[in-house]
């Protein structure tokens, strides 16, 4: 015979076995490194606070009157529409400037993310991060309508002149993988720099990303013209990113937002608003 005691014991058992089957599972902890991107709460360089790095001085269209924070310019509109969608109202973000170089160079940064016109490149991505890209890029060669590269309408047609473009820019690049000059190219520090050898006829026609050429041309430099764009070439097209610390935490959110303004037509729409339409500029082959 059972003893009673024994009994009791053998209820209780069941009752702890039958409460842990029916206890809801317990939340799954995050994974290793994944970030948080709750709003307005990133592990961002001042607390509370989204830093936003740009040039200076920086140009029109992507900012207007070298003024980042007035929100004006298409980079300028998108910085601020990335950091809504972090969850940074316009009075805590805060901008910092640093040479365009300097940017893309290995170490800390002064900035959580940098909007400069930075095309995302194999080699830079060894240095620093990139977001996901907000701009599909093209360039064009700029020349005086009394120069020698004038009425160029081929690449053949531009090899032996001579051609300039701001150091350490993919215009640059594509001076050398896409139109290989005969001579080796001039390099600037700014494109104010080289804008100015354009005008003095130190060079017969400077490179430059399209949406700069269309400014250059409607309201900087009298007498100057997009002589043509330059085609993409194969493969992914050439993107500006925004450039972030070597594997920043902030990158995946950041790239998450950017995403989402694609997605939802808002960064189309600032391209309409701030940019330039390519159709009025021919294609060179």
């Amino acid at each position: 015979m059972i003893s009673s005691s024994a009994v009791r014991r053998v209820l209780a058992v069941a009752a702890l076995v039958l409460a842990a089957a029916c206890a809801p599972e317990p939340a799954a902890p995050p994974a290793a490194g994944a970030p948080s991107c709750e709003p307005g709460a990133l592990p961002t360089l001042t607390s509370g606070t989204l830093t936003f790095g740009t040039d200076q001085p920086v140009y029109p269209p992507w900012y207007l009157d070298d003024d980042p924070a007035s929100g004006r310019g298409f980079e300028g509109a998108v910085a601020y529409a990335i950091a809504d969608g972090l969850g940074y109202p316009r009075e805590k973000v805060t901008w910092v400037r640093v040479p365009f170089n300097a940017s893309i160079q290995p170490g800390p940064k002064s900035y959580d993310l940098n909007l400069t016109e930075f095309s995302i490149t194999a080699e830079r991505a060894q240095a620093v991060d990139f977001s996901a890209p907000y701009y599909d890029v093209k360039q064009a060669v700029v020349a005086m309508q009394t120069g020698a590269a004038a009425a160029a309408g081929s690449i053949a047609d531009l090899k032996g002149l001579r051609l300039g473009a701001q150091v350490g820019t993919t215009s640059y690049q594509a001076i050398l993988d896409q139109i290989a000059p005969t001579g080796e190219p001039a390099v600037f520090n700014t494109n104010d720099d080289a804008k100015l050898a354009l005008s003095n006829g130190q060079v017969d026609a400077i490179v430059v990303d399209l949406p700069t050429a269309f400014y250059i041309t409607s309201a900087e430099l009298e007498g100057a013209k997009i002589v043509g764009q330059l085609p993409l070439g194969s493969g992914t097209p050439e993107q500006f990113g925004a450039v972030l610390d070597k594997d920043s935490p902030l990158t995946a959110c950041v790239s998450a937002v950017v995403e989402k303004l694609r997605g939802d037509g808002t960064l189309a729409a600032l391209e309409d608003q701030w940019l330039a339409s390519a159709e009025t500029a021919p294609e060179l082959r």
